[in-house]
């Protein structure tokens, strides 16, 4: 009976010994599940604000560059109105530095930025979550908003303007991509405000 009494004891400790080991195992592979998910969520929001700096931004080297302010070929003024930019088309060279001297003379919001139609896509969607959040309306900008976000819209290339606001671009011409510019608020480009670099070269064109 005592021998009995001691093979019951000792498999119930055995399998509290087993319950703890598969208790440990299973905290360990939950922990291990919990890293992996965390890494892959943690790549995922890198990737997409990688893809959200990149839309639309200056950040292909294809495109041309930010010019030296102290090498400037030649300025040209740009005015945006409703729907339209003034000049609609703009003689460059490659490699050749403008200074772009751009103004919103319109009643709404507009842009002015340097690009291609793949990269206006990308950017477009970019500026209608903006919107979404708050960031900017059809005649405003809430700046507050998007320093918070991070989505400033300095980029070298890209001029988002309330109404009579100015500002310059400097760029130099240096890359063979087909480019043009564009004002990426949501429905503008769509409705006719798409400007096209033109060169002798055929360097730059729409």
């Amino acid at each position: 009976m005592n021998r009995h009494r001691r093979d019951d004891a000792r498999l119930a400790n055995e399998d509290i010994k087993i319950k703890t080991s598969f208790e440990s195992y299973m905290r360990k592979v939950n922990s291990m599940n919990y890293l992996l998910h965390a890494t892959a969520i943690a790549g995922l929001a890198a990737a997409t604000s990688i893809a959200h700096a990149d839309a639309g931004h200056g950040n292909n080297a294809d495109i041309g560059q930010e010019g030296d302010v102290s090498n400037i070929d030649r300025v040209v003024e740009v005015s945006m109105d409703e729907m339209r930019f003034d000049p609609e088309t703009v003689d460059v060279e490659k490699g050749e530095t403008v200074r772009f001297v751009v103004s919103n003379d319109g009643r709404m919001v507009h842009e002015f930025n340097i690009g291609t139609d793949q990269m206006w896509e990308g950017h477009e969607t970019e500026m209608r979550r903006m919107m979404q959040r708050g960031m900017m309306t059809g005649r405003a900008l809430n700046h507050d908003k998007m320093r918070e976000a991070g989505m400033m819209h300095d980029d070298a290339n890209s001029a988002l303007l309330e109404p009579g606001e100015t500002a310059e671009i400097v760029w130099t011409f240096s890359g063979s991509a087909k480019i043009g510019f564009a004002c990426n608020v949501p429905g503008h480009r769509q409705a006719g405000m798409v400007g096209e670099f033109v060169s002798s070269a055929k360097v730059a064109t729409n």
